[in-house]
C-alpha cells in the first residue's frame, strides 16, 4: 500500500471522523504554499522544489492550525514528523502530526511535548489548547480573532501574509498598543494592512475596546534611500 492508498482508506476518514471536514472546518489536501527557492543553474534562473503538506488543518477558512504529513502504512509512524515541523514552523502553526494511516504522532509547540495518539484531536480541541497557550481567555476576542479576512479569490493572501495578518489582529484585540512586522519588498504590504483593517473593522473593534459606529486608519509606507 502506497502513500495514497494511506492516505485515501486511512488518513482522511481519521480527519473527516474527528470533525475536520465538517464547516466551519476546513481539510487543505496537497496545499502547495512556497514557489521554491530562486537558484541558478548555468546563469539561469529557475525555482527550486515546492514546499507542499499533505494536509493543512483550518479552523476556521482564514485561521490554519495544524499540519499533517503522512506516510505508506508500512513505514514508522514518526517518519514525518521532522518534516511536519518544519512546516508548521514556516506556517507559524503550533500543532504537527505524522502518521501512517494507524499510528499518529503528536508535537505540541505549546507544551513541548511528543506523543503517538490513536486518533486526530478534534478542532475545538486544539482551539482550545491554542487559546490556553496565547492567553486568549476573552471569548469576545477569540471570536472576533476568527474574523473572516476580504474574499479576493483573484489574488488570496499568501501563507506570510495570512500569519502577519492573523498576528496583527490577535495583538489589537488583546489590548497591546504596537506590533511590528516586518516584510520585505514586494512581499503585498498594502494587502496585509488592507486585510488587517478589514478584520478589525469587521469585529466591531477600536482601541478603546468598544463597538464603533465608524473607525479611521492611517497607514504609512516610508521609503529610505542611502546617500
Amino acid at each position: 500500500m502506497n502513500e495514497a492508498d494511506t492516505c485515501r482508506k486511512f488518513v482522511v476518514p481519521k480527519l473527516q471522523e474527528a470533525g475536520w471536514d465538517d464547516r466551519p472546518h476546513a481539510i487543505n489536501e496537497q496545499r502547495t504554499f512556497t514557489d521554491g527557492r530562486v537558484v541558478f543553474v548555468g546563469g539561469k534562473a529557475r525555482r527550486g522544489k515546492q514546499k507542499r503538506s499533505d494536509y493543512l488543518l483550518r479552523y476556521y477558512p482564514d485561521f490554519p492550525i495544524a499540519v499533517v504529513e503522512a506516510k505508506s502504512r508500512y513505514r514508522h509512524a514518526a517518519e514525518g514528523l521532522q518534516q511536519a515541523k518544519e512546516y508548521a514552523e514556516i506556517l507559524g502553526l503550533r500543532f504537527a502530526y505524522s502518521t501512517n494511516g494507524i499510528e499518529i504522532v503528536e508535537f505540541d509547540y505549546t507544551t513541548g511535548i511528543e506523543r503517538t495518539i490513536s486518533d486526530f484531536p478534534a478542532p475545538d480541541d486544539l482551539w482550545a489548547r491554542l487559546r490556553r497557550a496565547e492567553g486568549i481567555v476573552d471569548d469576545q476576542v477569540a471570536e472576533r480573532l476568527l474574523t473572516p479576512t476580504f474574499p479576493d479569490r483573484a489574488k488570496p493572501l499568501r501563507y506570510y501574509q495570512e500569519i502577519a495578518v492573523n498576528r496583527a489582529v490577535q495583538v489589537a484585540l488583546q489590548g497591546r498598543k504596537r506590533a511590528l512586522l516586518t516584510l520585505c519588498t514586494g512581499a503585498g504590504k498594502t494587502a496585509v494592512a488592507f486585510q488587517i483593517c478589514w478584520k478589525l473593522w469587521s469585529a466591531r473593534w477600536n482601541s478603546k475596546g468598544v463597538n464603533p459606529s465608524f473607525s479611521t486608519f492611517c497607514c504609512t509606507v516610508r521609503k529610505t534611500s542611502t546617500p
